[in-house]
């Protein structure tokens, strides 16, 4: 009986949504100027927007001259730009710190660990291949230099500046074999004409990092990838580039080179409505309600108000990124650190491809498993996360590396859609932590050249001032990221079914009741009670007035 109530209410449940779904507009305010065409479709090349910049960097004395290095380029590039500098120093791409107000845990890729390469200690001159400075190779690294800053690596428009892992931060200045034992080569980099013409950051100067990080494209991040440096309207409706071709300073918008949003701190729930941009009121311009204010669905009808009314519970980017690596490259999801170390016959490291192109199993790194299309788990969160750091006591099999906060009952909690990226890496046992270990360098210590764990969790455990205790395991781990990119059109959003149903998309949440996927057997029946006998008064009442007609 309670089964065919059930069916019966989803019945009702998808029909009502169907019967009203004609009408309704279920896009966000802004996206009437959705332009563009659908993956696969014909369509004519658009023009790309010129930056309108009032300078030509090629005709500037100061660059007219050859350069050996980065910093000579920086030099001359402070020369007009006095306070650029001074700056970046502050911010948290330069510093790579981050002091979280509300958990006052100190984070930042300095201080945090994870489960992808585990941690940047002593492992700085690969590592910095994605730090906006030139040398940074050990702790002795000077931050107060200005000289130090690298300004192409975000303002290059040639799409010819690489920063290669291994050279601390510098790009290669001699022709060198990269990757390495590939019998390709690179030619050395050309400062003059880089500096000659830079500009604007851009969706490939930001991902030239963003898209890479965690040791390769698509690795970390679920809804970064390299698709997105030139992506159609399906991948995503900002960034299409025939469409909108937002570029990441749209929404990330910058004051005194401070990029504003943050993976530390999210901001989970916005209800303050449309931020004016050029405001500073301290919120942050990133979110949906920033540009799309708190009543993103526009029309006047039943679904319209229903799907307005969801706001207060659901982050936008639940419904509206129904997957992630929806691109042309899977995204990296679990990690085994625990089988790396295997050599071939002739004690070689192997590298194994799997059928997607990806590599599935490598002697540095272990066994890794990829995937496209990927359905996000969800949770509560408040924007607060939690982090297992350095030297913290974990003796659960299962570590969480990462922790979002929120909870049903907690008016900044949104259900949010994350990337939950599993593992398995170092613990030191005797210690009751998990171990940090040097991975990258030409030393005697590192693990990817001589694939002794105990030497490099020696010299990783003592850079965080822990001697290691020589007893080690591996345990399993998860971290998780927010996804907020690769925002779909909005015929590709959600439909009520993919929740409202038992074993839906949001059968994890908890503490809340939804219609369709919850049932209180009975107030069902009382509900049922109530209809059925509603419909009998109906006939009856109906009965008695065609009785009635009859008789004159």
């Amino acid at each position: 009986m309670n089964k065919a109530i059930t069916d019966l209410r989803r019945v009702f449940i998808v029909t009502a949504c169907l019967l009203f779904a004609g009408n309704a507009s279920a896009t966000a305010a802004g996206a009437s100027a959705e332009q563009g065409t659908e993956a696969g479709a014909a369509s004519e090349e658009q023009p790309v927007a010129k930056q309108g910049s009032t300078a030509d960097h090629s005709k500037f004395k100061e660059l007219e001259k050859t350069f050996a290095t980065g910093p000579e380029v920086t030099k001359a590039c402070l020369e007009c730009h006095t306070e650029a500098a001074k700056q970046v120093h502050k911010t948290k791409h330069w510093t790579w710190e981050y002091l979280n107000p509300v958990t006052e845990q100190k984070l930042g890729k300095k201080n945090v660990i994870n489960n992808f390469c585990t941690s940047i200690s002593t492992n700085q001159t690969f590592c910095s291949a994605c730090h906006v400075g030139y040398g940074w190779s050990d702790d002795s690294f000077d931050f107060t230099s200005e000289a130090n800053v690298d300004c192409l690596v975000c303002h290059d428009t040639t799409g010819e500046y690489k920063k290669i892992p291994g050279l601390s931060g510098h790009p290669n200045y001699e022709r060198m074999e990269w990757p390495p034992h590939s019998g390709k080569f690179r030619e050395p980099v050309d400062l003059k004409e880089i500096a000659q013409n830079v500009g604007k950051t851009s969706r490939a100067t930001c991902g030239a990092c963003h898209f890479y990080g965690g040791g390769g494209n698509a690795v970390k991040h679920g809804d970064l990838d390299n698709s997105l440096a030139n992506p159609l309207r399906y991948l995503d409706i900002h960034m299409d580039s025939k469409g909108l071709n937002f570029s990441c300073g749209k929404c990330h918008l910058s004051d005194s080179h401070e990029v504003s949003g943050s993976r530390y701190a999210p901001t989970a729930a916005d209800d303050k409505g449309v931020l004016m941009r050029g405001k500073t009121d301290g919120r942050n311009p990133t979110t949906c309600v920033a540009c799309h204010g708190n009543s993103p669905h526009e029309g006047n009808n039943f679904v319209t108000a229903k799907l307005n009314a969801h706001t207060d519970k659901i982050a936008c980017q639940t419904c509206h990124i129904p997957e992630f690596a929806r691109g042309n490259v899977s995204t990296k999801m679990t990690w085994d650190w625990s089988t790396a170390g295997k050599l071939d016959e002739q004690g070689h490291p192997i590298k194994q491809m799997a059928s997607d192109g990806q590599v599935s199993y490598d002697s540095k790194k272990g066994h890794f498993t990829f995937d496209r299309y990927v359905i996000p788990e969800y949770v509560w969160f408040n924007g607060n996360i939690k982090y297992t750091l350095f030297g913290e006591k974990v003796t659960e099999d299962k570590v969480k590396i990462n922790d979002f906060q929120g909870s049903a009952d907690d008016p900044n909690s949104r259900i949010w859609p994350v990337k939950v990226f599993r593992g398995k890496q170092p613990y030191d046992v005797g210690n009751e932590t998990l171990a940090v270990f040097h991975t990258a360098g030409k030393d005697d210590a590192a693990y990817w050249g001589n694939f002794d764990w105990d030497k490099a969790l020696k010299v990783g455990m003592q850079s965080q001032g822990i001697n290691y205790s020589g007893d080690m395991k591996f345990v399993e781990t998860e971290m998780s990221w927010p996804i907020t990119h690769m925002v779909a059109p909005k015929d590709d959003a959600l439909s009520c079914q993919q929740c409202h149903k038992e074993n839906g998309r949001l059968a994890a949440i908890t503490d809340i009741y939804m219609p369709g996927r919850n049932n209180t057997p009975l107030i069902d029946m009382l509900g049922w009670t109530i209809a059925l006998l509603t419909l009998i008064g109906v006939l009856v009442h109906g009965g008695i007035r065609y009785i009635m007609s009859k008789r004159g």
